[in-house]
């Protein structure tokens, strides 16, 4: 199912919020991978204010990529009796041992961001629409580019889906225009540091590229940092994907060409209104698992519509 956010609003706008605030009471936990991303301290953030705006408590920990440390963290939230647990899973294929451990204690869990690899356990897996997004993403890029040239990609981490989904999305799109040259892919694992460091030595084996193309805006950004270091940052087509404020910023520069906004700040707070409305109902709010949200792409004919973190007003 993929909901645009009118239709998210519709919804929640239907529920009777002040009954639910009323009836709601006790823990909800959100486990995110690492706040030091601002993509996931937004996630946490707005699930915790959702959460609480419903009358619940809610913690946010971190698991930061290591399934031992996230199934620690399900461990405690069984223990403090939590009544849903929003997760962003560490691990496609790793996660699905601690989602079963919560389901088993009679916890639901509503994953939020990454999918896990088996239907059926979480109440609901509200992501962004990544291939719609790496599309949108790639087909700014192509525009920019002109169509021809060279070029390299940052890839994400192997354990995330999103990672081979975007690249995927990206490939569909730029395969179709002969005189463009993929050199080199690298993993930077959507780290900033690592987005340095890879574009260092993918610039070096192949100085004569024109354009970055980048699974987040992380890697994106440290892209751009090796790219200005080089003395090649001019006329370079870098995109990126996410939509974050530092990304935002490098947009208004003209540094990065485009990024693909995730509407993270949207997913988060309706997985926690699903989440309170199972508790409240014992029912699902939306049948489908699988819920898919459209990215929209921010450029520099719409950056100064963004409003607040991971937020694009389309009003105007």
């Amino acid at each position: 199912m993929k909901l645009t956010r009118r239709t998210i609003l519709a919804t929640v706008a239907a529920l009777p919020l002040m009954a639910q605030a009323a009836m709601a009471d006790g823990l909800i936990s959100i486990i995110v991978n690492d706040p030091s991303n601002p993509y996931w301290f937004t996630e946490g953030e707005v699930a915790k204010a959702t959460a609480e705006e419903l009358g619940y408590d809610a913690n946010v920990a971190a698991h930061k990529g290591d399934t031992n440390t996230e199934s620690n963290l399900v461990d405690t939230a069984i223990t403090n009796q939590a009544k849903a647990i929003i997760l962003d899973p560490a691990n496609a294929d790793g996660s699905v041992g601690a989602v079963k451990k919560a389901v088993e204690a009679g916890i639901p869990v509503f994953i939020v961001n990454a999918e896990i690899n088996q239907s059926g356990l979480a109440k609901a897996q509200l992501v962004s629409n990544n291939a719609q997004g790496a599309a949108l993403g790639a087909m700014a890029w192509v525009e920019a580019i002109g169509g021809e040239g060279s070029y390299v990609e940052l890839f994400g981490a192997p354990s995330d889906n999103n990672a081979q989904t975007r690249s995927n999305g990206f490939e569909t799109v730029l395969t179709q225009y002969p005189d463009l040259e993929k050199k080199a892919q690298e993993v930077a694992n959507w780290d900033r540091t690592q987005g340095y460091s890879k574009m260092q030595s993918m610039l070096q084996a192949n100085p004569d590229i024109k354009g970055v193309i980048s699974g987040n805006d992380e890697m994106a950004l440290g892209a751009i940092a090796a790219l200005k270091e080089a003395g090649q940052l001019e006329g370079m087509v870098v995109g990126g994907f996410d939509g974050s404020p530092d990304a935002v910023d490098a947009v208004k520069a003209g540094e990065l060409t485009y990024t693909v906004l995730q509407p993270v700040a949207i997913f988060a707070e309706e997985a926690v209104r699903q989440a309170d409305h199972f508790i409240t109902n014992g029912e699902l709010m939306v049948a489908e698992e699988k819920q898919l949200f459209d990215c929209m792409l921010i450029d520099e004919s719409n950056v100064e519509n963004y409003t607040a973190a991971f937020t694009l007003d389309q009003s105007s």
